[in-house]
């Protein structure tokens, strides 16, 4: 069994404790003047979603965590279910509406996600980092006004709202980070 000690923490990095599988979110190594280095971590609970704070002594040891994460392509929603396939098998995975997380507002049907599951249980969905795409409403660009600082907010086709630079007009492609849902750039 594989084991990962705290002093190897990173950002994603999964493992089991009491039971739960744990995802690393945030992780700090203190080194304090006096006493023993700690590392101060917020870990997801990868089944619930609940986060919490837990300080680790770095020789602490856990059982990796094996996470799946296989990309489906998503197709459809149908009510409270979101409806992805497995594109080998062409299998259908319908998935609850409580799983999708916030981000997959921007995911468009037939885009590719990665869908995360643990020992088959699906606890997550990560969309592409990036996607593209179209400004379906927005206020008429200003011409003339490069400030960059000032935004205003643009429906993307997706039904999602992003704050975007006011040259930004309706039927731009855009680019979007989904990790922190900011507009990045023109497509």
């Amino acid at each position: 069994m594989n084991m990962v000690s705290a002093g190897d923490f990173r950002n994603g990095v999964t493992f089991e404790m009491d039971g739960n599988v744990l995802q690393i979110v945030e992780f700090q190594h203190v080194k304090p003047g006096k006493g023993a280095a700690f590392v101060r971590t917020k870990i997801k609970n990868v089944i619930t979603g609940a986060v919490l704070e837990k300080t680790f002594n770095p020789t602490d040891k856990f059982p990796t965590a094996y996470i799946e994460r296989k990309e489906m392509q998503y197709l459809y929603n149908d009510g409270d279910l979101y409806y992805f396939m497995d594109t080998e098998t062409y299998d259908q995975l319908p998935i609850g509406k409580n799983t999708i997380p916030d981000n997959f507002k921007f995911v468009k049907e037939n885009m590719i996600v990665k869908i995360l599951s643990y020992k088959g249980n699906v606890f997550g969905i990560e969309p592409p980092f990036f996607v593209e795409l179209e400004v379906t409403d927005t206020e008429p660009g200003v011409r003339g006004d490069t400030a960059t600082n000032v935004t205003k907010p643009a429906t993307l086709e997706t039904g999602a709202v992003i704050k975007v630079p006011l040259f930004i007009n309706t039927g731009d492609m855009i680019r979007i980070d989904t990790r922190v849902g900011e507009y990045m750039e023109r497509a």
